[in-house]
């Protein structure tokens, strides 16, 4: 097994892993990586990312920024270690009989979530494989959903990124339509929406003939925005996804290009599980704040391992450094004593 004192990791990734060397100086017990993550991401939630700097965080805790320096090096650090953070959901129970389609759609929709409460969390550029521990949960729960399909490695991970893909394009248009209603257009309407009267003078059959009918129906001004029991745009692209995916499926199926998968549990069998699946996952979202508090008791207990398993590497890493050290005084005094049984030989002589 590979030691990781020996693994060469970017500092950011080392220490959302708990891995990295902790400062020995500074403030003690009022500042640690935590508060100053949790401080960033209020500021950027609050403000949006532009807002955020080393010196505002410092200020916000009551501490110079060099104090911060001491646990995080560097901006970029910060801003992957909040992107960990924000990502850090609870997993849902896995269900007892799989449904690809369900568990993707509940994965995407909670992805999506994290996307809406945190709107900075797209402004944070991809810098490439995500290796920090939530991103990797939050992949691994992905795979999961599709632990029933017969698709190969490669397919699986695609169809994760073109889920997450989707999940980043729309959070980030849904976004800036909403910063742009919120600055430039009266009443909160999206700019142009409010234009239509005049936009069906401009918009011709010549010109626009397949525009022109959409614009007659209201669907590209008057009912942008929609109600909570109109139609739901981000549902319907997800569901042309996942219809995609099952077309394939289907397809392999027919040409047989795969091998034929496990019999099915009766339809009764099946309905029971379904049931006290649903049930579970009804338990597991509770509307109150015990899921939260759970998720921060767990956050704190896994700093504590990190920090005791950082505290186990140490100690064999001093106990290795003793070791060599040992044994390189007993080389040294193995040739004093040659070097002394030669001088008696030579003296005898």
């Amino acid at each position: 097994m590979t030691d990781l004192d020996d693994v060469s990791l970017p500092h950011a990734v080392a220490l959302s892993w708990g891995v990295a060397e902790q400062p020995h100086k500074g403030p003690k017990r009022e500042l640690s990586i935590e508060r100053i993550v949790e401080t960033a991401i209020e500021i950027a939630d609050a403000e949006g990312l532009s807002a955020l700097s080393m010196n505002r965080v410092a200020t916000s805790l009551g501490f110079t920024t060099m104090s911060l320096y001491r646990y995080i090096t560097s901006k970029d650090d910060l801003l992957l270690l909040m992107q960990d953070a924000a990502i850090d959901v609870p997993t849902p129970p896995e269900p007892l009989t799989a449904d690809w389609r369900a568990e993707l759609r509940e994965w995407v929709v909670l992805t999506m979530s994290v996307v809406r409460a945190h709107t900075w969390f797209t402004d944070i550029p991809i810098q490439g494989v995500p290796i920090t521990p939530n991103n990797l949960r939050i992949v691994d729960w992905g795979l999961r959903c599709l632990r029933g399909t017969p698709l190969t490695d490669t397919e699986k991970m695609a169809t994760i990124l073109l889920a997450t893909g989707y999940t980043r394009t729309y959070g980030m248009l849904e976004r800036d339509i909403g910063r742009a209603g919120a600055v430039d257009a009266p009443q909160g309407a999206v700019p142009g929406t409010n234009y239509s009267a005049a936009l069906r003078e401009l918009v011709t059959e010549a010109r626009f003939p397949y525009l022109l009918p959409v614009l007659a129906s209201g669907a590209y001004t008057e009912d942008f925005e929609h109600d909570a029991d109109s139609f739901d745009d981000f549902g319907f692209g997800l569901e042309r996804i996942l219809d995609g995916i099952q077309h394939l499926l289907d397809e392999r199926e027919r040409s047989g290009s795969w091998a034929a998968v496990a019999d099915a549990a009766s339809a009764s069998d099946a309905a029971d599980a379904a049931d006290q699946g649903a049930a579970d996952r009804a338990a597991f979202y509770p509307k109150d704040e015990k899921v939260r508090e759970a998720a921060h008791a767990r956050r704190e207990a896994e700093h504590r391992l990190r920090e005791a398993e950082q505290k186990v590497r140490e100690a064999l890493k001093k106990e290795r450094e003793l070791l060599a050290k040992a044994r390189e005084r007993a080389a040294k005094q193995a040739e004093v004593e040659q070097r002394r049984a030669a001088k008696k030989r030579g003296a005898g002589d």
